[in-house]
């Protein structure tokens, strides 16, 4: 592996933050970003520098996980977002991977195990604690498969609109007058949230919606 991935974790719990930092530091692949302790906190430390992996509680006090992870997407914040929570609530685990969650991982996980799933986190894959798994199915049986269109934010929706007509990323950056780099940041999202392999499969999922 080459240099070890950055992690900021973020729990409004001090004990258990300490207690994952220091598990995160003990293993030569990951380094310690930062920590914080509230929604705000944390999009104020990827103000400036991005981490490789964020580690986020969903039950905090102020913006909830869910709060802050729509914060992060919406930022442009493409780094891999674990849910690290001890809800296994069947709407709390699709809300959030619909959101544009990277995994959605049980706090009671064994240490060794949770340190394994975010290597495959960074790795591109999504991860799941195994009592959870099953939700993942029942995600991609679900009746409302446009379910995550409700979740773009405005900015993404546009784009997503520019998609399905087949633009390139260049010509949406000149309708929209952001940069092509941005438009890339969004479309990232887009496909994440949309759990879709290409544009194509997400611009016929738009239009047939």
């Amino acid at each position: 592996m080459g240099k070890p991935y950055s992690v900021l974790v973020v729990d409004d719990h001090p004990l258990l933050r300490r207690g994952i930092c220091q598990l995160v530091s003990s293993d030569s692949d990951f380094t310690l970003f930062g920590e914080a302790g509230s929604g705000l906190d944390a999009l104020a430390a990827v103000a400036e520098q991005e981490p490789d992996i964020i580690l986020l509680d969903l039950n905090m006090k102020g913006m909830t996980g869910l709060d802050t992870l729509n914060g992060l997407r919406q930022e442009g914040v493409t780094s891999r977002i674990v849910i690290l929570t001890v809800s296994d609530a069947k709407q709390d685990v699709i809300r959030l991977l619909r959101a544009g969650a990277d995994g959605y991982l049980l706090k009671d996980t064994e240490p060794d195990i949770l340190l394994n799933k975010l290597k495959e986190a960074m790795s591109g894959h999504r991860v799941i604690s195994g009592e959870i798994q099953e939700y993942l199915y029942e995600m991609k049986d679900a009746a409302d498969e446009d379910q995550w269109i409700d979740s773009l934010t405005p900015r993404e929706l546009q784009i997503m609109e520019h998609l399905a007509e087949g633009l390139s990323n260049r010509v949406i950056s000149e309708k929209l007058h952001i940069s092509e780099g941005t438009v890339k940041v969004h479309v990232k999202n887009l496909l994440r949230k949309a759990n879709a392999k290409s544009r194509t499969e997400m611009a016929v999922r738009y239009l047939n919606r």
